[in-house]
């Protein structure tokens, strides 16, 4: 996930939810399970902040956070 937001927030300071989903679906080939993260978050653009801590928000409520830890 942090190589998508890295891909994604090159060149922009905010990125709507659907431009990470469709990059990180359509290059870097994440898993079903990541994807599903990122429908989880709301629509909106967001900075790179605000899409870390979003996305940090949704492993917490899955309680996923030892298996998959958290973005920094």
């Amino acid at each position: 996930m942090r190589q998508v937001l890295d891909e994604v927030y090159r060149e922009r300071e905010t990125v709507a939810v659907r431009d990470v989903y469709a990059n990180a679906s359509a290059r870097l080939h994440l898993t079903a399970d990541m994807l599903a993260h990122l429908n989880e978050i709301p629509e909106g653009a967001y900075t790179r902040q605000e899409m870390t801590e979003a996305i940090n928000r949704v492993i917490l409520h899955r309680k996923e956070q030892d298996v998959l830890g958290l973005i920094e």
